[in-house]
């Protein structure tokens, strides 16, 4: 207002103009680098929902999701910087850190383990206990989770085969089980006409948090509220994925062909009860513990551990 009644008491004054209201600076995003363990599926949701939705532009973040899949070193590239934040298992965690590699979890997207057994149903088997009684079971023997349920029920009555990645073996043959993600190998198997029944293993007593975030200790001192900003616009994105996947579907849709339309919706649904949770993310101490030492007494590390998540 002054600037103006100044010009126009000397308005023969070429000079004098009204100052025009300068533009706020834009907002300078920091560049992330997310690099996942496998291909985009609905276990990545929550992030490709964060960014579609704007929830990492709302807290200063450029969000790079790198897809990960067989062989892709995700542990070796956050310990080496070359990516900020990864995706693994708690049982990898756990082997990482035992071999020296100084990483921290940070968020747990799955509070249940999908990993289970897939049986026909037709067979009556009523524990995962039965399983291992007779017939045939595909499976990966060097997982942990594989290691905990041969210690604990021994392969002995059961012909042990190598897990081939799919379902046509198990369709064909009635008394085939197999390893199984329960968002995955089962709805391919109803799709293909078998009729399944799963047994998580979680429910047997091995449960590690699944789809957890981790990063090297050495972000978390570097840059606090980068870390702190990443996990807060992953619990939005994990919301809005529970409950909207529909966007974050189409997207990873595009970048994951193999994968129907159909699929996408019924895995994002099957996934929902085991990632619920009133603190989306959150991790429990005493699980950590209990695994270390399940993971200790299979042999698979050598040491008592302690995984920090902080």
């Amino acid at each position: 207002m002054r600037a103006s009644i100044l010009c126009l008491l000397f308005a023969g004054l070429p000079a004098c103009k009204t100052a025009a209201p300068s533009a706020a600076p834009a907002t300078v995003k920091t560049a992330v680098k997310l690099v996942l363990n496998w291909v985009p599926e609905p276990e990545f949701g929550g992030w490709y929902a964060a960014r579609e939705s704007g929830s990492f532009a709302r807290h200063d973040l450029d969000v790079e999701i790198v897809g990960g899949g067989a062989g892709v070193p995700v542990m070796q590239l956050v310990a080496s910087g070359k990516a900020d934040f990864g995706i693994a298992g708690a049982d990898e965690i756990v082997m990482g850190r035992a071999r020296g590699i100084d990483i921290v979890p940070l968020y747990a997207t799955y509070q249940t383990s999908p990993q289970g057994l897939m049986v026909h149903a037709e067979r009556g088997l009523a524990t995962i206990g039965d399983v291992f009684k007779s017939g045939t079971l595909a499976i990966e023997p060097g997982a942990p989770y594989a290691q905990w349920l041969k210690k604990k029920y021994g392969f002995d009555k059961v012909k042990v085969v190598p897990y081939d990645g799919g379902v046509a073996r198990f369709v064909k043959d009635p008394q085939l089980a197999q390893q199984c993600y329960l968002t995955s190998e089962p709805l391919a198997a109803r799709g293909a006409g078998a009729k399944t029944k799963v047994f998580l293993v979680a429910d047997d007593g091995f449960n590690p948090y699944l789809g957890v975030v981790f990063a090297r200790r050495a972000l978390l001192t570097e840059k606090p509220a980068v870390v702190a900003e990443f996990l807060a616009a992953t619990r939005e994105g994990w919301r809005n994925y529970l409950d909207h996947p529909e966007v974050a579907n189409a997207t990873m849709g595009k970048l994951n062909p193999s994968m129907s339309a159909a699929t996408f919706t019924e895995a994002a649904a099957a996934q929902k009860q085991l990632v619920e949770s009133s603190d989306l993310g959150a991790m429990d101490p005493v699980r950590w513990t209990t695994l270390a030492q399940q993971m200790l007494d299979l042999g698979l590390v050598d040491k008592p551990l302690t995984v920090p998540l902080k």
